[in-house]
């Protein structure tokens, strides 16, 4: 058998400046490198060992030392926190992306500027069809599409259960499909 040291804090321990203290100095090292290997960024992963220390601080019973080493919490919840931030990156990267083709900032230089009418009168009556949908169903579809934001993203923004948040983008996305078949009964445009 192995005689290993190890420390365990307990949540008393880190009640106490003294004890936050020591265990700030023990693990913010690996806090931010758990971080940084995620996020790549060191500014970000600054921001991590912040957060994450600022937890405990705040809620030291979070941590049970029969269930783990303090340094493997630590660093779970950088881990956690920091796939997050990496989420939202995603996130603002997509929703960027489909606001800048849907505003038509990207320069179409070499396309047909029959193409180019066709696609703005389409937006248009995109528009129009969502400003004919109630206020709460055209706001969880814009965040949902051109937001980026999933049905759980939304339901926390607007401070909704999910099923309401859920049911508003069906909802509306089936009154937008009813908006079209009526602008166009033949079915030419599809």
């Amino acid at each position: 058998m192995y005689n290993v040291s190890v420390t365990v804090r307990s949540t008393v321990e880190l009640r106490e400046a003294e004890g936050f203290r020591e265990a700030y100095a023990q693990h913010q090292r690996g806090v931010y490198a758990a971080a940084l290997r995620i996020l790549g960024d060191a500014g970000q992963a600054q921001d991590v060992v912040q957060d994450v220390f600022l937890r405990v601080w705040r809620r030291p019973g979070a941590y049970d030392a029969r269930r783990g080493e303090l340094g493997s919490f630590l660093r779970l919840m950088a881990r956690s926190r920091a796939l997050d931030l990496w989420r939202e990156g995603q996130v603002r990267g997509r929703a960027s992306e489909r606001l800048r083709v849907v505003a038509g900032s990207e320069e179409r230089v070499d396309e047909d500027p029959g193409l180019l009418a066709e696609r703005g009168a389409e937006s248009a009556a995109v528009r129009a069809a969502l400003r004919k949908l109630p206020e709460t169903q055209r706001a969880a579809l814009v965040l949902a599409y051109w937001g980026g934001l999933s049905a759980d993203q939304i339901a926390r923004r607007e401070r909704i259960p999910l099923g309401t948040a859920k049911s508003r983008i069906r909802l509306g996305l089936e009154r937008l499909r009813d908006e079209f078949v009526a602008a166009d009964p033949l079915g030419i445009a599809a």
